[in-house]
């Protein structure tokens, strides 16, 4: 019987990921205590985000509704339903980086992307997303860009970071 496919996020190889797949990922999970955050931590590592279609296999093998896995999934906004872009932007919204600036960098970041947050602009090339405290509450506003910690940035700083990344995609194109 072959395999349903479940689509990947675009930063993948942009061919589908067999079901088999999602049901490695959850059996490889499913007896342990708390399985379910374990699971959908594997899933959207692999890929990207977590697949509707991944939702029941989940719910069966944990014994679970599929209500219940969606309300995890929708609960905790690390999650999430939808491919995201190329480059996942995270900025800080927790009070201190407020403090300095960190809501002037969000309007700008919204303004320069041409997005709002959790929203992936139309080139497909960034998620923008609200974190809420990165850590680095001494070098506010701080943002990650991918797995790449920023801190002390304002709009200018912003826009070298985004235009590198920008510059970097043409190039390789």
């Amino acid at each position: 019987m072959p395999d349903t496919a479940i689509p990947t996020a675009p930063a993948g190889s942009g061919t589908p990921v067999p079901a088999s797949e999602i049901a490695r990922i959850v059996a490889a999970r499913r007896d342990m205590p708390g399985a379910l955050l374990p699971i959908l931590h594997d899933i959207q590592d692999s890929q990207g985000f977590i697949p509707a279609d991944a939702v029941p296999v989940i719910a069966k093998a944990l014994n679970l509704s599929r209500a219940e896995v969606h309300g995890v999934i929708t609960f905790y906004h690390h999650f999430r339903q939808q491919p995201a872009g190329r480059h996942v932007v995270q900025v800080c919204r927790a009070e201190a980086c407020q403090s300095v600036g960190a809501d002037a960098l969000a309007e700008h970041a919204c303004r320069k992307l041409g997005c709002d947050f959790h929203e992936t602009t139309a080139d497909g090339q960034f998620t923008l997303e609200p974190v809420y405290c990165l850590g680095q509450c001494a070098t506010g506003p701080s943002m990650m860009i991918g797995e790449r910690l920023h801190g002390r940035v304002d709009a200018r700083r912003f826009d070298r970071l985004v235009d590198a990344i920008r510059e970097d995609e043409e190039v390789r194109a």
